[in-house]
């Protein structure tokens, strides 16, 4: 379905650090892979994490606790079924991967190895982070493929990136105990 990344999307992908590519997967598809999340998240199959447990502000304090059992991922998407797999190792996205990196690429099955949820009676923010504090490689050539399932809005909790803050100088003291930004910090008000 997709078209080869164009020389100006590269660019782009160097200068901001991310790279939206609309309708790049068959619509099917997204339909296929939310019907098969529709039917994990009410079966609960194993492994979740719930709100409970991210430990973010805000998050209910026990599973006991109002919210608490609100589903926050599904974890290890790609050993959860074929469809997660097919579309995780699909060679349009893997070519499009490669055409960024201009090198072959690999997929990790690292942290963010997960479909995310997001539920309208209940959610904890995520404070501003780089996907690079979940994993420990010694190159930070790393990539996060997200794939919207439904329609994101500001309104329910779309994604957000700072365009070139995978360039930016971060120092340890401006980050808190989880690695998110701290806001209280002048650095980090822009």
């Amino acid at each position: 379905m997709s078209m080869a990344i164009r020389p100006e999307q590269i660019r782009q992908f160097e200068q901001d650090g991310f790279l939206v590519l609309r309708q790049h997967v068959a619509p099917a598809t997204c339909d296929d892979l939310l019907a098969l999340t529709h039917v994990h998240v009410e079966q609960a199959v194993a492994p979740l994490e719930y709100e409970a447990e991210v430990g973010y502000p805000g998050a209910p304090v026990s599973l006991a606790a109002p919210g608490g059992q609100t589903l926050r991922r599904l974890r290890g998407a790609y050993q959860r079924a074929p469809l997660l797999q097919q579309w995780a190792s699909e060679p349009t996205l893997v070519a499009s991967l490669e055409q960024l990196f201009g090198e072959p690429v690999c997929l990790s099955l690292a942290h963010h190895n997960c479909v995310m949820t997001k539920h309208p009676d209940f959610g904890t923010a995520t404070g501003w982070h780089r996907d690079i504090r979940y994993w420990s490689f010694t190159r930070p050539d790393l990539v996060s493929v997200w794939l919207a399932l439904g329609a994101e809005t500001a309104q329910n909790g779309a994604l957000k990136v700072i365009p070139g803050s995978h360039r930016m100088d971060i120092q340890r003291e401006q980050l808190d105990e989880m690695d998110f930004l701290r806001p209280d910090m002048p650095e980090n008000q822009a």
